[in-house]
């Protein structure tokens, strides 16, 4: 199965919400991803604010690939982004390009 390092924000609870930068597994057809235990199904386009929703709860979800500069979140808001603890050092040596933030947990 194919891996990605993707950020992933909860709008179960409004505009913005809890955010991760973490690895996502997608399924063979790219229709579904899965996080964290979780599955959740592409909103083809249909969601509010978000492309993806949780099978199980029905929450939604915004997943997007990360970016370089880390202006990962929706609009912009400068709240902390939590780093999964399994990818950290990929990210700040690969995406961000930043080896002297190698032990920062969040963004």
């Amino acid at each position: 199965m194919k891996t990605r390092i993707m950020y992933i924000e909860d709008k179960s609870k409004g505009l913005s919400g809890p955010a991760h930068i973490g690895r996502v597994t997608f399924s063979k057809s790219g229709k579904s991803i899965r996080y964290k235990g979780k599955e959740l199904q592409s909103l083809k386009g249909s969601g509010y604010k978000a492309n993806y929703y949780d099978v199980e709860t029905g929450d939604e979800y915004w997943i997007s690939g990360c970016r370089k500069d880390g202006a990962d979140r929706l609009y912009g808001e400068r709240v902390l982004i939590a780093i999964d603890e399994d990818i950290r050092e990929e990210y700040w040596l690969e995406i961000r390009n930043d080896p002297s933030k190698i032990n920062q947990k969040a963004t």
